[in-house]
């Protein structure tokens, strides 16, 4: 169980992070969303004792991480896959991880396999990993201590489609056996597929958390006509509230009913009928972080 708690951090004028508070429980994953400067990394380096808090608590297993005794057999983290020794091989940065805390160097070899890195790739100095195979190798040594949570950020950066796949096989397998998993991504679809908690963080103050199906029930529908424009003159005649997504598609604030009799009393032929899914986290995600967005900012 990680417990976060009014946690704050200032840097003279300027606070990162502001009184952020959330849960994330044994037996789920926790998908915490936010625009790059939002806080995500800065509140995850605090709760792993990186960073000193200006206020506030993060407690795993009711106490701080620094109290935890050989934290790494309870706690895997992975917070910047380059953050390794470049001059060291795959397989000798987890050999010393398993000697510190007292493992058995056969579990080296269980990792390796785990996360599909060839003996070969093991025997290979990290300098000559790629994005991916640093990932990999970061998530090998979060799980080197067979811990019961797991705090990532970002670990899906560099994998290929089959690797993020593979991924995100692993962290639901950890979960379901009653790990406690906060995820750290910038991919919607991976945290929409993989997530039973969201918590969304902006500007350094959480804007939004919740499951993920309360955050998506009102994330609306997504509708596709042959004639567009009849279609979405039938959805306004309907007082349906819509966001154009491209030429042909539309997000309707409504459900596939409500839409579904606007456009067979208008006469219009519909070529996709459905809940919004990915393009409603995504919408869900835009509407709360608008502020935050880079893009949003003008000269």
């Amino acid at each position: 169980m990680i417990e976060v708690r009014e946690l704050t951090k200032r840097y003279g004028d300027f606070i990162a992070v502001d009184r952020v508070s959330f849960s994330a429980r044994p037996g789920t994953v926790t998908g915490f969303l936010g625009p790059n400067g939002a806080g995500k990394s800065t509140t995850m380096r605090m709760m792993c004792g990186l960073t000193p808090p200006t206020s506030g608590t993060s407690t795993i297993f009711g106490v701080p991480y620094a109290s935890i005794g050989n934290p790494g057999t309870r706690v895997g983290i992975l917070l910047d896959a380059s953050a390794q020794h470049a001059g060291r091989t795959g397989r000798e940065i987890l050999t010393l991880g398993a000697l510190v805390m007292g493992l058995p160097t056969e579990r080296v070899d269980e990792m390796l396999e785990v996360v599909a890195l060839t003996p070969t790739e093991a025997k290979r100095r990290v300098a000559n990993y790629s994005l991916g195979m640093r990932q990999r190798l970061g998530i090998a040594h979060a799980l080197l201590g067979a811990p019961e949570v797991l705090v990532l950020d970002e670990p899906a950066n560099g994998l290929d489609p089959m690797g993020i796949r593979w991924m995100r096989g692993l962290l639901r397998g950890f979960a379901e056996q009653g790990g406690t998993v906060l995820l750290s991504s910038h991919l919607l679809h991976e945290i929409e597929v993989i997530a039973d908690e969201l918590v969304v963080i902006g500007r350094g103050k959480i804007v939004a958390q919740g499951s993920k199906t309360d955050m998506l029930a009102n994330a609306g529908t997504l509708v596709r006509g042959l004639d567009p424009e009849a279609l979405g003159t039938a959805i306004m005649a309907a007082s349906l509230a819509a966001t154009r997504r491209d030429e042909n598609t539309f997000i309707v604030d409504g459900t596939a009913e409500q839409v579904g009799r606007a456009a067979a009393m208008a006469g219009v032929v519909l070529v996709e009928l459905r809940p919004a899914d990915s393009e409603g986290l995504e919408e869900v995600f835009m509407q709360l972080t608008a502020e935050d967005s880079r893009e949003a900012v003008t000269p």
